[in-house]
């Protein structure tokens, strides 16, 4: 991905795939699993998060099937993809980290 920052969709995609490919119905389930039902990602939204993804080969296709009538395309994630993702979460919990340290000195310091 490029040096912007990740989107929390782009990141819970990536995060949904870490385990198995899955179809994009199985993507919107798991993301909203993975956030506590706190995202709920349409179909579009979704196909528009994967073609990013897919343009800078952090996802990839790995199969289509055939499920009553209508394909399914199965998206996985790349080694780019599992690398862009560890960077994004390394990144993310330096800032929780910095958050929590200057809210503990906060509180610790007494004032409102």
């Amino acid at each position: 991905m490029s040096p912007r920052t990740m989107t929390e969709p782009a990141f819970l995609v990536l995060t949904a795939l870490v385990d198995e490919p899955r179809h994009g119905y199985g993507i919107v389930q798991e993301v909203e699993r993975l956030s506590g039902g706190r995202v709920e990602l349409k179909i579009g939204t979704l196909y528009g998060v994967l073609d990013r993804l897919a343009a800078d080969d952090l996802v990839a296709l790995d199969r289509e099937e055939a499920e009553r009538g209508r394909l399914r395309r199965y998206y996985r994630l790349t080694e780019s993809g599992a690398r862009a993702l560890e960077a994004e979460a390394v990144r993310l919990a330096g800032n929780v980290e910095a958050a929590r340290t200057r809210l503990r000195a906060r509180y610790a310091g007494g004032a409102a």
